[in-house]
């Protein structure tokens, strides 16, 4: 047989004769957009997700109307004192300190700001003085303050990192709760606008609001669960 005469080409379809190309064509195109609508509903499912973890708030924290008489802190009688209390590990809480330096412009002189960071003692000395302390520290006008296993917290019924609360040099609580409108987002939001309008006016619209941050209270668990 002369091999120049072997035709390689794929048979010729019969009249008469079924042709399958169409059918494995059908199923491709089925294959591929089930695919396409399985990744578009992850990518849908992963953003709803994300939206609700960043705006579901903490527990809520019903604090004293009073400056808790307990606490080896004092208030400041000469000018307002902010308190914010904070996890050294909580990412959430650096959008927090962002929003509080933006409150510090206004000049320290206006406000007596502490940032309570709690410190476990199940972990190493330093455990708490993380990027997070040192962001709160380079604050001008702010001190930074170390809370062992959350005791202080516990007296101003802090349950959320970013927690903040607002009083009057008699002790009186002016305003309580987050200074972000959403986890770990840092802009204009109601909490730091209470707190500018009070320490200009001496007064604002809304004096509560929701926290958004990791928890503090059980923070020993979840900071091993996360290998902190």
């Amino acid at each position: 047989m002369n091999a120049s005469s072997i035709n390689l080409s794929p048979p010729e379809h019969t009249a008469g004769e079924p042709d399958t190309k169409p059918k494995y064509q059908a199923a491709w195109s089925l294959c591929i957009s089930t695919l396409t609508l399985l990744w578009f509903g992850a990518v849908v499912y992963g953003m709803f997700v994300l939206w609700q973890y960043q705006s579901t708030p903490g527990t809520d924290s019903l604090a004293d109307a009073d400056w808790p008489p307990e606490s080896l802190m004092t208030c400041n009688r000469m000018r307002p004192t902010l308190v914010m209390f904070a996890h050294p590990r909580c990412p959430c809480t650096a959008a927090s300190l962002s929003e509080l330096a933006r409150i510090m412009t206004l000049g320290p002189e206006r406000v007596d700001a502490r940032i309570v960071f709690f410190k476990s003692s199940v972990f190493p000395k330093g455990w708490e003085k993380t990027d997070l302390w040192k962001t709160a520290a380079a604050i001008p006008g702010v001190t930074v303050l170390s809370d062992l296993d959350g005791t202080t917290a516990r007296l101003f019924k802090a349950t959320t990192s970013g927690y903040t609360l607002l009083y009057n040099t008699q002790g009186n609580l002016l305003f309580h709760g987050g200074i972000t409108g959403s986890r770990g987002h840092a802009g204009d939001n109601a909490g730091r606008s209470a707190i500018e309008s009070i320490l200009l006016h001496g007064t604002a619209e809304q004096n509560e609001t929701f926290t958004f941050g990791c928890p503090l209270l059980g923070e020993q668990n979840i900071s091993r669960q996360e290998g902190l």
